[in-house]
C-alpha cells in the first residue's frame, strides 16, 4: 500500500516540477498529489486500526479471563 503512495507522490512531484510557476507547482503537488494520497491512506488505515483495536480487546479479554469462565478472581 505504501509503495503505491510513494509512487503517486513521485509522479505528482515530477508533474509539479514541469509547471510554469512555483505557485502552480505547489498547488498541483498539494491538490493533485498530497491531499488525495493522505485521504486514501487515512481511509485505508481505518480498517487496519479497527482490526488492531479488536485484536487488542480480544487479547485483553484473554489476559483478564484465561480459562473462558465468567467468574471473578476472588470467587
Amino acid at each position: 500500500m505504501y509503495i503505491i503512495a510513494i509512487a503517486w507522490l513521485y509522479l505528482t512531484t515530477l508533474m509539479a516540477a514541469t509547471e510554469k510557476t512555483v505557485t502552480a507547482g505547489l498547488l498541483t503537488f498539494f491538490f493533485y498529489g498530497l491531499l488525495p494520497c493522505a485521504l486514501l491512506l487515512w481511509l485505508l488505515g481505518v480498517r487496519h486500526r479497527r482490526h488492531m483495536q479488536h485484536k487488542e480487546t480480544l487479547l485483553q479479554d484473554d489476559v483478564n479471563n484465561p480459562d473462558g469462565s465468567d467468574a471473578d478472581g476472588n470467587e
